[in-house]
């Protein structure tokens, strides 16, 4: 089976060549094509990826707190059998872990379908959609802690969509 843009596939750059693939092919491709560039797509597509990375990271930052045995938890953990250290750094890390993850698909989510909502509503791709977005994600992430943390939330999402964007949009020579 050959896709469109995978090498060893028969596809024009910039175009959608489906020559040489079978109806069924055709079908399926065109089936994920409208589902990427949905909104609902896009939105579930970040959440999980956010949901991935988030655990990731959750995993790699718990493991982390059990590397020195000098703080208070550590030394309640050396006194235990090997058995129940593990038993507890896994169940731990594993909590962590999904909390992280859980965080992670929201924001991502969150992020993604109303950046996809603001670029539908504009009928433009530009800057201004991830920025407007990243205000609207992190406002709404600092709600909850008042208006001050609503808006450094608003404000900090947005700098940090603006220098991504700024950095994925430059020109390469």
């Amino acid at each position: 089976m050959s896709f469109p843009g995978i090498p060893g596939g028969r596809s024009v750059p910039g175009g959608s060549d489906m020559a040489g693939m079978s109806e069924q092919e055709q079908q399926i491709t065109k089936a994920m094509q409208a589902t990427m560039e949905s909104c609902a797509g896009k939105t579930v597509m970040s959440g999980v990826m956010g949901f991935a990375l988030g655990g990731a990271f959750g995993l790699f930052m718990s493991s982390m707190s059990y590397d020195t045995p000098l703080s208070a938890q550590g030394q309640q953990l050396t006194n235990l059998p090997l058995r129940q250290q593990l038993s507890r750094g896994f169940r731990d890390m594993g909590s962590r872990s999904y909390s992280s993850a859980k965080n992670f698909g929201i924001i991502g989510a969150m992020f993604a379908g109303t950046e996809c909502c603001i670029e539908s509503y504009r009928a433009k791709s530009d800057w201004k959609n991830g920025v407007t977005a990243g205000c609207i994600t992190g406002g709404t992430l600092g709600a909850k802690a008042g208006p001050q943390a609503a808006a450094f939330g608003c404000v900090g999402f947005a700098a940090f969509s603006a220098a991504i964007d700024a950095f994925m949009r430059r020109q390469t020579d």
